[in-house]
């Protein structure tokens, strides 16, 4: 859920939006964007992180337009001064409250309220916990969430990184610039990540790979020592010991608040072809709705679609 402050408006106050966006990651920055360029004044409810889980990223390579490659955070910078370029009003809030049963919509807020005309929800995605004893107890004493975030932290040790996809490794290999050995654990016997990630990982020296296997305890005190593991094929258990954790095993969509609201599937907001939710004036983008891609450049696709069909919307209804 988001959780910061920043307005300076009192709690008591209410403001009026024709566009309010909830989330500042490529799908709602993007959204941002493109109402501003038609002239709707669109707020963005930043939420716990300008830029959302992109943002997290040390190089994100395949998003269009930067060969070289572009940090997570730098890329989510360009997206925020593009947007407020345009008259975006860009707010460091925190939705945890919606009525979306007419208009204008209500959002309560950290510091307030905001009524809006449209809505577009672009709140992203949560990392997955392993939800293994120990896991909770260490968070932040060797089990992390973010390579790029910590990896600075295990400079010459010894760490593991749970997963098979794209996150896995990208976060993986961004680790091997610290850390003196990086293994990778996953529960099945092949990886699901891009086959430029996969042999980059494969001939990097300090990637080791653990197959078929789960990580069912994590052990220490005031840090990290070891990992207890069990093959999900014989059923042999064994101890492995390490200094820090990285989990990457997918994300769950931050929809809690739309529960009973809006139509859901899998906690993902269901939309249609042009980002509608079941409640008309009301649109989602990115992985609040997306269950599939979860792409940088396909969540500021969705973003933009969205956008588009707000303005379409308020002038259909003379706003």
């Amino acid at each position: 859920m988001f959780n910061l402050s920043g307005l300076s408006t009192s709690k008591a106050e209410s403001r009026h939006a024709k566009v309010l966006v909830l989330g500042a990651g490529p799908a709602g920055l993007s959204a941002a964007l493109y109402a501003a360029r038609a002239e709707l004044a669109p707020v963005v409810l930043t939420g716990t992180q300008i830029g959302g889980q992109a943002a997290l990223t040390h190089t994100i390579e395949n998003y269009p337009g930067f060969p070289e490659g572009v940090g997570g955070s730098e890329l989510g910078d360009l997206f925020q001064k593009q947007a407020e370029r345009f008259g975006a009003l860009v707010e460091f809030d925190s939705a945890h409250r919606v009525d979306l049963s007419r208009r204008p919509f209500k959002v309560f807020t950290d510091n307030g309220e905001f009524t809006a005309d449209s809505l577009i929800l672009a709140t992203g995605a949560s990392p997955n916990h392993l939800g293994v004893p120990g896991e909770v107890e260490l968070t932040g004493k060797g089990v992390s969430y973010c390579g790029t975030c910590d990896g600075w932290f295990f400079k010459d040790r010894k760490v593991v990184v749970v997963g098979g996809g794209d996150s896995a490794l990208e976060e993986g290999l961004f680790l091997t610039r610290f850390a003196t050995s990086v293994t990778i654990i996953h529960r099945r016997d092949e990886l699901r990540a891009g086959a430029i990630l996969q042999t980059r990982a494969k001939e990097n020296l300090k990637v080791d790979f653990i197959w078929d296997t789960v990580i069912t305890e994590i052990v220490g005190t005031e840090k990290v020592t070891e990992v207890r593991l069990k093959n999900v094929k014989t059923g042999k258990e064994s101890s492995f010991p390490t200094d820090g954790v990285f989990v990457f095993i997918g994300h769950t969509p931050n929809t809690q608040m739309f529960e009973g609201q809006l139509e859901m599937e899998g906690g993902y907001i269901k939309v249609n072809d042009r980002m509608h939710t079941s409640v008309p004036g009301v649109y989602a983008s990115g992985e609040t709705a997306d269950s599939h891609f979860k792409q940088v450049v396909t969540s500021a696709g969705m973003g933009a679609a969205a956008a588009i069909e707000a303005t379409r919307f308020l002038e259909q209804e003379g706003d």
